[in-house]
């Protein structure tokens, strides 16, 4: 007799989620996903829609180190990739530079007497550098000089994370900025040369990328219609509102409530959670620990609205995205949609920016009107020289609540008592993802821990800790051999201890 396959509930429709469910509908187990958007899934990977255009919320490259991901990718969405130009630079004084930053089109475009001041800055932090660099400022100046620093690194880290480069660890820096320095940018300008194997590319040193040719949700959507071609459910506008494990059967439920206030009650073997930490200690029922509650409660997270002004297209920038230096304003990224994929945009002679704002949820600019973020966008992109006012066509907002976990003092330490007791009195709730984990990653590291996760639900045990799955995005465990080399995770400033 054929012993039956576990049930699955997964909260939350993003990478993680969906692709847990995708690889246990594969294997004939019975699941259900439960996503509060109404509309779309994909979580911060979703396709965005508006009169028309599509948008991407935040910029996915698929790029991937892992060829286990990259064969996801292929069976889940087919031919429906688009190859793409790897093109971001940083706008400073109204002049573009690439990014990441090559010496001579930097030195050149700053001019004579500042190229002459940086390269001053930089021989005297390599002659007199900053002994045992603390803060994510000494770090940097000690790589590019201070006036380097001044111009290309501090205004946008500041900006994204609402957190002086004064107060935040040089650790951080060593590891999100490492094989990166002034030096490794001249002799890459000099003498460039073809990695062997992605495994030996600098992440950000790609020169294109693969991507879904309407856009990232256009893989989520593909994987939720393959979850329900298996009799699987997926479903939208769902909030989760309660979690409890009955202690004498081992089984979950989950409770749900849709648009018009009704309840559901899902049942399961396991629950597999990509929600915030913070959120899916509110769910459990009952209430975890006072000391658990605790560390879930003061995990934060950094968000972000992306305002997507439809302008006609003059041809301004042909970049995927670049990066707004500029102190005088508060934008801090611009997408360029159209450079993602011509399909975004249905007429050729228009063009759509998403202009990007990082704020924390309830501050002034996540509190303000829709209206008045489209003009301050408008007036923003005008100062910039970047479109003229007589251009602009349309505007839309989107918010992203929870885009970025914070990687405060003291985030290790509540990660930590959080998952302990959930691995020693949970069984069968498994944590993936960026919110699920509190790990700043992309979504092919996001994958990774799902489809490790459905594995240890298909085994009936754990056979792989999903925490193994580390900022490199490499599995690490005695005895096993799966190296992911993905080197993908995205790292997310630490701010410094106080000075004792």
């Amino acid at each position: 007799m054929t012993t039956p396959k576990p049930s699955t509930v997964c909260i939350g429709a993003g990478p993680a989620g969906l692709t847990a469910a995708y690889h246990l509908s594969k294997a004939g187990a019975r699941v259900t996903v439960l996503e509060r958007d109404p509309v779309n899934v994909g979580g911060i990977s979703r396709t965005e829609s508006y009169k028309g255009f599509r948008f991407d919320i935040g910029g996915h490259r698929f790029f991937s180190k892992s060829r286990e991901v990259e064969a996801l990718w292929d069976e889940i969405l087919g031919d429906q990739f688009v190859d793409r130009p790897r093109k971001s630079r940083i706008f400073y004084q109204r002049k573009l530079f690439d990014y990441p930053l090559k010496a001579f089109d930097a030195l050149m475009k700053l001019g004579i007497v500042e190229s002459i001041l940086c390269m001053a800055s930089y021989g005297k932090a390599k002659l007199m550098p900053i002994a045992k660099p603390k803060s994510f400022q000494d770090w940097v100046t000690n790589q590019f000089g201070q006036r380097l620093f001044g111009i290309f690194v501090k205004t946008y880290t500041e900006k994204v994370w609402g957190m002086k480069c004064t107060e935040i660890s040089a650790d951080w820096a060593a590891q999100r900025i490492k094989g990166l320095s002034l030096g490794t940018a001249v002799m890459n300008a000099l003498f460039p040369r073809k990695p062997k194997s992605k495994e030996a590319t600098i992440k950000t040193l790609i020169d294109s990328f693969r991507y879904p040719r309407l856009g990232p949700g256009q893989m989520w959507e593909a994987a939720a219609a393959h979850v329900e071609r298996h009799g699987n459910q997926v479903h939208r506008g769902r909030d989760v509102v309660g979690l409890s494990r009955d202690a004498a059967t081992g089984r979950w439920t989950v409770t749900s409530r849709d648009a018009v206030g009704g309840e559901h009650r899902h049942d399961a073997d396991n629950v597999v959670s990509s929600a915030a930490i913070a959120d899916l200690a509110e769910y459990l029922r009952p209430a975890p620990p006072p000391e658990v509650l605790k560390a879930a409660r003061a995990l934060r997270y950094r968000d972000f609205i992306t305002v997507a002004l439809v302008v006609k297209d003059k041809g301004r920038f042909d970049d995927n995205w670049i990066y707004i230096h500029e102190p005088g304003v508060k934008v801090g990224r611009i997408q360029n949609f159209k450079s993602w994929s011509p399909d975004l945009v249905p007429d050729p002679t228009l063009n759509c920016y998403g202009l990007e704002y990082f704020c924390f949820e309830g501050d002034d600019l996540w509190t303000a009107k829709d209206e008045d973020l489209v003009a301050l966008a408008r007036k923003e992109l005008v100062h910039l020289g970047l479109a003229a006012d007589e251009d602009m066509v349309d505007g839309h907002v989107i918010r992203q609540p929870k885009a970025y976990p914070v990687y405060d003092d003291h985030y290790q330490d509540n990660v930590q008592v959080v998952r302990q007791w959930i691995e020693k009195d949970m069984p069968g709730l498994h944590l993936v993802g960026r919110n699920g984990m509190h790990k700043y990653n992309n979504q092919d590291h996001a994958m990774m821990t799902a489809l490790l996760a459905a594995e240890n639900i298909l085994a009936g045990h754990r056979k792989w800790d999903v925490w193994q799955v580390n900022q490199d995005a490499e599995y690490h465990e005695a005895g096993e051999d799966r190296s992911l080399a993905l080197d993908s995770g995205r790292l997310v400033p630490t701010r410094m201890a106080p000075a004792e």
